[in-house]
């Protein structure tokens, strides 16, 4: 499974020179440790796990855990995941978000970097939400930086508030928040150096051109943050 995409990480196959994989990896880690130790013991239900290694840091992240599935849309994920990470209690699932259903709740549900990818936000999160136990975690994470322009795989921008806003509109309560920077050289990524930067947005400036608020939100961004991604990872609580 080559790492050729800005949506699939694989870190057995990361080159030490590949430096934003290797910053993106770190990152992708530091969130799913920071998930484990902020879920509630029990089945855990990890969304968009693609190639799996955060289900498995996930399961082992408290020995009273019982049960880790995670759920991916893309077929070779799931079977690298199925290959590389095989547990008895950690079980790999090919199946689109909104399309999920499991018999039994969970006591925790992860989805990290994935309510950019999909055309209804509010709408992954309330169905998110009816697999989750009263009292259960709901832990995601989102860009608070302008990411649609350059990314094509990404359809909704983020501020702080708005992904506050959406997910306290859910009835969640706010229990802790992980805030993370991954800085970047502009020359490096318009030039496409590393593999996973392939598939960047093409004809950028035609982009800016029929698209001008989004020229203005990056030129806000790049004002007040510098070249610097900022990221926001939430835990909240469902009521019970």
């Amino acid at each position: 499974m080559p790492v050729d995409s800005l949506e699939r990480l694989v870190p057995e196959q990361l080159e030490p020179h590949e430096v934003t994989g290797q910053l993106t990896l770190q990152l992708h880690l530091e969130r799913y440790e920071f998930a484990a130790a902020q879920a509630n013991p029990g089945r855990i239900l990890d969304i968009a796990c693609g190639v799996g290694y955060g289900t498995k840091i996930l399961f082992e992240g408290n020995p009273q855990n019982s049960e880790a599935i995670g759920v991916d849309c893309s077929e070779d994920s799931v079977s690298y995941a199925r290959k590389q990470y095989a547990h008895a209690n950690i079980q790999f699932i090919l199946a689109d978000a909104m399309d999920y259903t499991d018999e039994k709740n969970f006591d925790t549900i992860v989805s990290l970097e994935t309510i950019e990818h999909v055309p209804d936000p509010h709408g992954l999160i309330a169905h998110l939400l009816q697999l989750l136990q009263p009292g259960g975690i709901f832990i995601g994470s989102v860009p608070t930086t302008p990411t649609v322009d350059a990314n094509p795989h990404h359809l909704h921008d983020f501020t702080p508030q708005s992904y506050r806003n959406m997910l306290s509109s859910q009835n969640l309560a706010e229990i802790t928040h992980l805030k993370q920077i991954q800085p970047f050289n502009p020359l490096t990524v318009l030039a496409r150096k590393e593999k996973r930067l392939s598939d960047l947005r093409a004809n950028l400036g035609q982009y800016y051109f029929t698209h001008p608020q989004a020229l203005f939100q990056r030129c806000w961004s790049t004002l007040r943050y510098g070249f610097a991604n900022h990221y926001l990872t939430g835990v909240w609580q469902k009521a019970r």
